[in-house]
């Protein structure tokens, strides 16, 4: 069975993804659950994805559901009803997801990997890489717990860390203990 790998970017900023791991026999509605799983968003709002092509135009839908007040050219496919596998059109397929349509959630889902060999290790859906502080879907997100600590190994934030050093810390003018300055502005020992 070929398993999928995707790269879900987040639209604003490409240096922040999640790579995730699934079966081409399942569903865009399991896709769109690992997705909002890999950026830690709720399942509570409208979401649809969009076939595309390298130059990121939408093609085809397929929806979480049929939506009241939306006008469609062509009726969209159903996420729970449609196997990732049958949108695949080339090696390098590629997807919009919009999730939330009053916030505009968007994640750009390009196919990085196909392989035949399933791991065993893994329950697919899976996400298989992090990249990125994943942005808050009600607002701003602390640095706290585990992603203080991601952050401060990836950039060295650690106090005493090589480079910062404490000069002009204090107001003695650069003057060691037991100097004192002469009127020329030049150091003194004092006996």
């Amino acid at each position: 069975m070929a398993v999928l790998k995707f790269r879900i970017y987040f639209e604003e900023d490409d240096s922040i993804y999640r790579d995730v791991a699934v079966k081409h026999t399942q569903t865009f509605l399991q896709l769109h659950q690992i997705i909002l799983k890999a950026y830690e968003f709720d399942n509570k709002h409208q979401a649809t994805f969009y076939r595309s092509n390298d130059n990121w135009q939408r093609g085809r839908e397929i929806s979480l559901a049929k939506y009241d007040g939306r006008t469609y050219k062509v009726a969209p496919l159903l996420m729970e009803e449609t196997p990732i596998g049958s949108e695949i059109r080339d090696p390098n397929q590629k997807f919009i997801y919009n999730y939330d349509f009053v916030k505009g959630w968007s994640f750009m889902v390009e196919l990085i990997n196909v392989s035949k060999e399933e791991n065993a290790k893994l329950d697919y859906p899976a996400v298989v890489k992090n990249e990125g502080i994943a942005p808050s879907q009600y607002g701003t997100k602390g640095l706290v717990g585990d992603k203080l600590t991601e952050v401060e190994e990836k950039y060295d934030l650690k106090a005493g860390a090589e480079g910062y050093g404490t000069e002009g810390d204090g107001d003695d003018d650069g003057l060691e203990l037991g100097e004192e300055a002469d009127d020329e502005g030049g150091k003194e020992e004092e006996i």
